[in-house]
C-alpha cells in the first residue's frame, strides 16, 4: 500500500494549496475531478458542488457511500472599518484564537486576491498595554491588508467588498520523520486519502464487495454537505473525517480511529462493530474513541432525513481547527481500514 499512501499525501499537498472555505469550494472540486478522470472514473459535479463518483462494486441494492470534505474553515468580509481594515465573520468553526497573526488572502468577486493579516486590533505590544487581557473574539479582531489603504474609501476603491471570501495560509509541512503538517487536514487529508484508494482499486483491479460511491462534500464545516445526493441504493454512510487526538482518547496521529459515538450520538453499532472486525482481522493498527464537540457528514445525512446505517472512520489528526498534525501511518492504516471493510 506504500504507493498509495504517497499518492494520498500528494495528492493532500496539492488540494491544500487550493483556497476552498465553505462557500467558495469550485477550484478546489474541479481538481478533485479532473483527478478522478485522470484515474479512470467518471465523477460528476452535484448542484451544491461537491464531487460525486461511482467506484462500482457488486449489490447495487446495498450500496455504500464513502462522504469526506473538501470545504475548510476560513472568513467573509463582514464590514470594511474606517481605517480601512476588515471586519470578518468566520466561515465555519474558525477560532480566532488560533487565526491570529496568519496570513491570509481576500478573494474580491471581481477576481483580485489581496494579501493581509489577521490581527488582534491595536496588535504592538508596546502600545497597546491591554494586550494580554484582550479576549480574541473576532469583534476584537481586524484584517490588515496589504496595501496601502487607511480608509474606507481607500479599501472600496480596492475592490473588497463585504461578502468577499478570506482564506487562510495553510502552511504545509512533512517532515523528514513522516509527519504531515497543516492547517485544513480537517478534512483535505480525507480527501486525499478517498483518491488513494480509488487509485488502489482501479490500479490493483480489486472486487468490492458490494457497490460503492464517493462523495466529496463542500458543507461539512457549515453543517449540510451530506443533506443531499445520496444515490438511490445506498443503504449505508461511511464519513472519512479527521480522527480526533487528544486528552482523553486513545488515538494518535499514527493510527486510524473508529467513532463509537460523537456529540449528536452513536454511530450504527453493526457499522461499528464490523469496522472493529476488518480492522482486528486484518491487523490494522486503529483505536475507538468517543468525540466530545464534533458532529460529520454521516450525522448531517442522517438528520436530512435518510434511512441509512451511518459509520465514521478517519487518520488521527492532533490540534483540530488549529494548526493540526497527522502521520503518513495514520493515512496508512486508514487505507487499510477501508481495505479491509469494503474488499
Amino acid at each position: 500500500m506504500e504507493r498509495y499512501v504517497d499518492y494520498s499525501i500528494e495528492e493532500t499537498e496539492k488540494i491544500l494549496a487550493i483556497d476552498s472555505p465553505s462557500g467558495y469550494t469550485g477550484n478546489a472540486a474541479d481538481f478533485v475531478m479532473e483527478e478522478y478522470e485522470k484515474l479512470g472514473y467518471s465523477p460528476i459535479k452535484t448542484e451544491k458542488g461537491g464531487v460525486l463518483v461511482d467506484l462500482g462494486g457488486a449489490e447495487e441494492e446495498n450500496a455504500l457511500l464513502l462522504s469526506a470534505h473538501l470545504d475548510t474553515l476560513g472568513a467573509m468580509v463582514a464590514g470594511i472599518l474606517e481605517n480601512g481594515r476588515l471586519r470578518v465573520t468566520p466561515l465555519g468553526g474558525m477560532n480566532p484564537n488560533n487565526g491570529e497573526a496568519e496570513n491570509c488572502r481576500i478573494i474580491t468577486r471581481g477576481g483580485r486576491i489581496y494579501e493581509g493579516t489577521l490581527q488582534l486590533k491595536n496588535a504592538s505590544f508596546h502600545v497597546n498595554g491591554k494586550y494580554n487581557d484582550t479576549k480574541r473574539e473576532f469583534d476584537a479582531m481586524e484584517i490588515v491588508i496589504d496595501e496601502e489603504t487607511r480608509s474606507k474609501k481607500e479599501t472600496e476603491e480596492l475592490g473588497i467588498l463585504v461578502g468577499d471570501i478570506v482564506a487562510f495560509e495553510p502552511r504545509t509541512r512533512m517532515t523528514r520523520s513522516g509527519y504531515l503538517k497543516s492547517r485544513f487536514l480537517d478534512d483535505k487529508l480525507s480527501v486525499g486519502i478517498l483518491l488513494g484508494f480509488a487509485k488502489y482499486l482501479k490500479e490493483e483491479n480489486r472486487f468490492l464487495k458490494r457497490k460503492v460511491y464517493q462523495h466529496i462534500t463542500v458543507y461539512e464545516e457549515v453543517g449540510h454537505g451530506a443533506c443531499g445526493t445520496v444515490p438511490k441504493g445506498v443503504t449505508e454512510i461511511l464519513a472519512v473525517d479527521m480522527g480526533c487526538v487528544g486528552e482523553g482518547l486513545q488515538c494518535t496521529e499514527r493510527q486510524v480511529s473508529i467513532c463509537a459515538k460523537d456529540s449528536r450520538g452513536p454511530y450504527t453499532y453493526d457499522v461499528v462493530t464490523d469496522l472493529i472486525r476488518a480492522g482486528q482481522k486484518d491487523g490494522v493498527d486503529f483505536a475507538v474513541d468517543v468525540y466530545p464537540f464534533y458532529g460529520s457528514d454521516a450525522d448531517a445525512a442522517l438528520g436530512a432525513g435518510y434511512d441509512i446505517r451511518h459509520g465514521l472512520i478517519g487518520p488521527g489528526v492532533y490540534a483540530s481547527h488549529g494548526y493540526e498534525r497527522s502521520h503518513k501511518d495514520g493515512v496508512k492504516n486508514t487505507l487499510a481500514l477501508l481495505r479491509a471493510y469494503l474488499c
